[in-house]
């Protein structure tokens, strides 16, 4: 029999306003469907306009009355990303709580960014280190709490610092492992920063083990024209319940990244064996995570690359 899947019980988020990325599918939208019925106010910003209309349909028919707004971004454009972040300055409304959970995974080949960045450098890494530089003075304000979504391919290759963009050589895996490694490092260095120069934001990590989503499903316009094998077996053995989660129980780490109390500079993930599911818990930071030296080259190439500036000391 399969086994029952985790719960986790989120306190009253009534008058909160959390945005969250990459949530018109997959873990995203789980994360943003759980915010919502917990009360949070959402901004959803998404690239297709039609998926965000649909992930606002499935949120309201779950959590009726629920404010959700869909501002277009594209984490892929460096300047589509300012856009909304001037915008959401001049609107002024403080923001308590950010996820980045956007992401692409492994395109078989290289593709680059509006920008010129390859794609998953660009997405999952860059482009989320320009929106919350966009959008620290709203950080600051609600005195946020940032959580970074990871992954167990962070705990794997490394950052080739020399090659960062991939233009000598790519390879899809090593190139998403370290995209998710800048991210951590930078995450973790976003929370020592804020603590020592009082900003008020706390910073925390979040992976959400395996799980079936879109991520290694057919995405022709990535050059994938077909599920691919791994995804296929990770559907499998989640309809099972069999070692790996499910799209709802991967969501329950970045959500108890969000709401743990002191969660800044701390890791959660699926407690399970080898941390591919089951219910979310603390866990060790990854070796790759743990060097300060590489914490600080990650920030500071980061805004470099990004085009922006956080206050300095």
């Amino acid at each position: 029999m399969p086994r029952p899947d985790p719960e986790l019980d989120l306190p009253d988020l009534t008058g909160r306003r959390a945005l969250v990325t990459g949530a018109s599918d997959g873990i995203g939208l789980r994360i943003a469907l759980r915010l919502a019925r917990a009360g949070a106010d959402l901004v959803l910003p998404v690239r297709d306009a039609r998926k965000g209309a649909a992930a606002v349909e499935r949120i309201r028919a779950t959590a009726p009355g629920a404010s959700v707004s869909t501002p277009r971004v594209d984490l892929a454009s460096l300047g589509s990303i300012a856009a909304l972040g001037d915008a959401s300055v001049r609107e002024g409304a403080p923001i308590h709580l950010l996820v980045a959970n956007a992401g692409v995974m492994t395109p078989p080949e290289r593709r680059a960014t509006d920008d010129g960045f390859e794609l998953q450098l660009g997405v999952n890494h860059l482009g989320h280190v320009a929106l919350i530089a966009h959008l620290l003075p709203l950080l600051r304000a609600g005195r946020a709490r940032v959580v970074s979504q990871l992954s167990v391919a962070a705990n794997q290759n490394r950052v080739q610092w020399d090659d960062l963009n991939r233009e000598r050589s790519y390879d899809g895996a090593r190139t998403y492992s370290s995209s998710k490694i800048l991210l951590g490092l930078f995450a973790l260095e976003l929370d020592r920063r804020s603590r020592a120069q009082g900003w008020g934001v706390s910073s925390a990590l979040a992976h959400p083990g395996v799980a079936p989503t879109s991520l290694l499903a057919a995405r022709p316009e990535l050059g994938r024209p077909r599920d691919t094998t791994g995804v296929r077996l990770i559907r499998f053995l989640s309809r099972r319940r069999l070692l790996v989660g499910t799209p709802e129980t991967a969501a329950l780490p970045a959500l108890l990244a969000a709401v743990a109390p002191d969660a800044g500079g701390r890791f959660f993930g699926p407690g399970g064996p080898g941390h591919l599911g089951g219910a979310p818990a603390e866990q060790p930071l990854y070796g790759n995570l743990r060097s300060e030296a590489d914490a600080r080259r990650a920030w500071t190439v980061s805004q470099q690359l990004a085009d922006v500036r956080f206050p300095e000391d």
